[in-house]
């Protein structure tokens, strides 16, 4: 009985009934949205999307859960409506609100058929039973009501609306990095409970913990991206070398690898648009050398 109802729990989801458009759609959704980077274990060979990836954090350490189709451990359980409802206002299918480590303050502002399509796509991919692990938090972050709070306070929930004075190259790629591509999330400041400090949006930070120094990509010349030309930064995106011919590492070359440079070029110029077209601000991000102090050494008379 058991099985059967597992089968048809399974059939109701969505690998059956997507056209193959849409889960097209999806894939580049999910290529976008960088999954594979954060909801897969690679530092212990986990299996992709089954989650427990660590996400170190000034508030402690999260581990990303399970996105496979596994419908006790993952989320092969979940209505269209509780996967939107994820996605857009961060809350879960029992009603618990998720905390902000999952950037369902990116994510809001996608648009519901894209959202649809992700969910799809994950569908018909390999469901994988592992267990989600707990996060393990400073004390004052594990009380019930504190990401009910947060998100009172800070959260700000709609999709993204096309600005009618700005082409549709530019549009695309405000969306790709605003919403989908979530950047602000690593590459702007934070103030206080992590809430992102707008004002120095993409400026990048000194030392963001678990991740190191992020860099500035604004297009200030001293500090950000402000030498390159869209065609350079399409060329980053797509091979990880920089202007100076280095190449990305950490984190960063993982979202090339799994997710920038799988997108189709139109995407990545639409990005590269919308980048330097954005306020330049100076912001090195580099640690500043101590001056040394000037000692004098007075020979022995």
């Amino acid at each position: 009985m058991k099985h059967l109802l597992t089968a048809l729990l399974l059939s109701v989801a969505t690998p059956l009934q997507a056209s193959e458009s849409q889960l097209e759609r999806g894939r580049q959704v999910f290529n976008a949205a960088s999954c594979a980077v954060c909801h897969t274990d690679k530092e212990n060979n986990g299996e992709p999307l089954a989650g427990g990836y660590a996400m170190k954090s000034d508030f402690g350490t999260f581990y990303t859960p399970n996105i496979t189709p596994d419908p006790e451990t993952g989320i092969g359980n979940w209505s269209d409506e509780d996967f939107i409802r994820a996605m857009q206002q961060g809350i879960s299918p029992e009603g618990d609100h998720y905390f902000p480590s999952f950037p369902y303050t990116a994510y809001t502002k996608m648009h519901r058929d894209d959202i649809l399509a992700l969910k799809a796509y994950l569908f018909s991919l390999k469901p994988v039973k592992k267990s989600n692990r707990e996060h393990e938090l400073a004390f004052y972050v594990k009380m019930a009501p504190s990401a009910r709070i947060w998100k009172a306070a800070y959260f700000k929930e709609g999709e993204f609306v096309d600005a009618p004075e700005k082409s549709a190259e530019w549009n695309r790629g405000a969306y790709l990095v605003e919403a989908m591509g979530h950047c602000s999330e690593c590459h702007t400041p934070r103030k206080a409970l992590g809430v992102l400090d707008e004002t120095m949006a993409f400026a990048g930070v000194q030392k963001m913990t678990g991740v190191g120094t992020v860099p500035n990509i604004t297009p200030d010349k001293k500090t950000g991206i402000g030498r390159w030309s869209v065609d350079d930064l399409v060329y980053y995106f797509e091979t990880g070398t920089t202007l100076s011919g280095d190449s990305s590492g950490g984190k960063m070359a993982s979202i090339i690898d799994n997710s920038l440079s799988l997108l189709p070029a139109g995407d990545r110029k639409a990005m590269a648009v919308y980048l330097l077209s954005q306020q330049p601000i100076e912001n090195s991000n580099k640690k500043k050398k101590k001056k040394r102090e000037k000692k004098e050494i007075e020979s022995d008379k």
